[in-house]
């Protein structure tokens, strides 16, 4: 779920928990180069393979009987850079030659000038929202892959042909419902006392849904009072900024400055939330760094490779101060995005404090463009 949905969600009649694992299931299958079906309300079907596992050529599955022409989907922001506009959220391209591997990474790699031209013999056409193709490119999002994907119809009985070359049948549904299913889902799992540096008098619990999916951590640091408002820090985690000490951004900064002003506050909890690189994973946050020293900015770097500015979703964090037993809020941010994310969703947050720190000459521009094109207030 998105800080203002996009559009609204389709219904979604099976259980949360089937859900949950048909979509973790297919998650695995993308990631390791596999092809899934995914089929719509409307009785639309598509096989879909991740375009960035695709390294030989032909793929024997897009080509057996039953299947109909190959399409490569793709996000709007994508196509956009392309010079392929369009008004549908996911985008068909089709090609006058074979999408072989060489293809589609022009069509999918901004890391080359080539991948941010139109190739030759390429037409693009909107897919309809909550169809199969559009689920498709939600899935490799969630399964942190580029937002590109190959699929072709299934001209009929999907299931059947599924079973019969043992792939995973995922709805549309249920990919378009995870991360709100993921969110209602977490529990709290374990707990332990981890004194820190900037505050002995701390517990960390952690919390998990029931997939096995995604864990976000709660750091409760020193005993804050449900009574009262209590000093919260959303913090997505960041491997390189939290743990190497990165001076591209301000991520360790707001980290450990967090700590630190909860526990001088007397006590608060600093919610660590598994959603690295703004929502897009590590892997695409190398590759939006790449774009970055290439001389785009870090809102631009994530467009170019077909994400929005901002991937991540607060609903887990919401899920997480209500099981604390905490309602009433003061949030630690310069983000007013997450003070309206969780407004939206029922916490009362009765103040924003400020959370800046000194700038260097490696995440200068950095600041700037999240205080300009993303709205921080430092």
């Amino acid at each position: 779920m998105v800080l203002q949905p996009k559009s609204d969600p389709i219904p979604e009649a099976q259980a949360p928990e089937r859900c949950l694992e048909a979509v973790e299931r297919a998650v695995a299958d993308l990631r390791r180069g596999g092809a899934v079906v995914i089929t719509a309300d409307d009785g639309d079907a598509v096989v879909a393979r991740a375009a960035e596992t695709v390294d030989t050529w032909p793929l024997a599955f897009f080509t057996s009987t039953g299947v109909g022409p190959m399409s490569l989907a793709i996000t709007a922001r994508r196509a956009s850079i392309l010079g392929l506009a369009s008004t549908s959220r996911t985008v068909l391209l089709t090609a006058s030659e074979p999408f072989t591997p060489e293809c589609l990474r022009k069509l999918i790699d901004p890391q080359t000038e080539i991948g941010r031209v139109p190739p030759p013999g390429i037409t693009a056409a909107a897919a309809p929202l909550h169809s199969a193709a559009d689920a498709a490119v939600l899935l490799a999002k969630i399964a942190r892959l580029l937002p590109a994907v190959l699929v072709a119809p299934l001209s009929s009985a999907p299931a059947a042909w599924a079973r019969a070359g043992e792939r995973l049948v995922v709805t549309a549904g249920a990919i378009e419902a995870h991360e709100r299913h993921q969110a209602d889902d977490l529990r709290p799992i374990s707990e332990a006392r981890v004194p820190l540096a900037g505050s002995e008098n701390t517990r960390i619990i952690s919390f998990r849904p029931h997939d096995g999916g995604a864990e976000h951590l709660a750091i409760v640091i020193g005993t804050p009072d449900p009574a009262k408002p209590i000093l919260v820090r959303l913090h997505s985690e960041c491997f390189t900024g939290d743990l190497l000490e990165s001076l591209r951004c301000d991520c360790g900064d707001q980290l450990r400055g967090a700590v630190t002003t909860i526990a001088k506050d007397g006590g608060g909890v600093l919610l660590y939330l598994a959603q690295e690189g703004r929502g897009i994973g590590l892997v695409n946050k190398l590759r939006a760094y790449t774009l970055q020293d290439q001389g785009f900015d870090t809102v631009d770097a994530n467009e170019q490779l077909g994400f929005d500015d901002d991937e991540r979703v607060y609903l887990p964090a919401v899920r997480m101060l209500r099981q604390l037993g905490f309602t009433r809020v003061r949030l630690l941010t310069n983000n007013p995005a997450k003070v309206g994310a969780l407004v939206r969703h029922g916490i009362d947050v009765t103040e924003r404090v400020a959370h800046a720190f000194p700038s260097n000459s490696h995440n200068w521009a950095y600041l700037q463009t999240k205080a300009k094109r993303s709205g921080h207030l430092f």
